[in-house]
């Protein structure tokens, strides 16, 4: 046994591995105490931030942040504008849908600096408690809800939504793409709103709230 634990170094002399497992106990502790130095020597320099101004909802507001920082995160976390959500955060399920100039975007697929001069709109500027937006109104008439936390998305997205078929923009499933006036079916609907996914499956009462709201307008 001794002689399985011994190690050959040259033909002179003999070491154990005890003493090899030592010493590299002893080198480690060399290293831990002098890591602080190393860490303060190589730690990067600080991100540099970007001045911009974005309109949101009417109301202007000047930032300092993290150029990286997406449109929802400065919603969010630096706004407080918390209607967007921020559900797969990759732009799969459409909760965070914002209107930007009026169209329909992901607000977590876009960088918040690239919007400076820009209009955005969110949930909150739609409108109010106290004056809700027909499309609001008219999800709260036909129940298109349950958990809620896919409708701020819905809402935003439906009314960029209704605003490309007022301005006859074609979809995948368009009949007559060349009609003076699209016709707003179950079908159009369904296909144009499936970005925004519903968990809940409430997708019936989301279509018959957008139904009701193109009715009014």
């Amino acid at each position: 046994m001794a002689e399985q634990d011994e190690v050959a170094v040259g033909s002179c002399c003999r070491i154990t591995r005890r003493e090899v497992l030592e010493a590299g106990g002893a080198a480690a502790m060399l290293l831990t105490a002098s890591s602080p130095v190393i860490a303060q020597e190589q730690a990067p320099a600080s991100v540099p931030t970007s001045t911009f101004r974005l309109m949101v909802n009417g109301r202007e507001h000047d930032l300092q942040l993290d150029p990286r920082t997406t449109l929802l995160d400065c919603l969010r976390e630096h706004l407080r504008l918390t209607g967007s959500k921020k559900g797969c955060d990759h732009g799969q399920c459409g909760a965070c849908t914002v209107l930007v100039n009026g169209r329909r975007i992901n607000a977590c697929l876009t960088l918040a600096v690239m919007h400076e001069g820009d209009q955005i709109t969110t949930i909150e500027g739609l409108g109010s408690p106290e004056a809700l937006h027909p499309m609001q109104a008219a999800f709260i008439a036909e129940d298109g809800f349950q958990c809620g936390y896919c409708t701020p998305g819905q809402i935003c997205s439906a009314v960029g939504m209704l605003a490309e078929i007022e301005a006859g923009w074609a979809s995948h499933v368009t009949d007559d793409v060349a009609a003076e006036r699209l016709a707003l079916t179950d079908a159009e609907i369904r296909e144009r709103m499936a970005g925004n996914l519903c968990r809940c499956s409430a997708y019936p009462n989301i279509v018959a709230a957008i139904r009701r709201q193109a009715g009014r307008a």
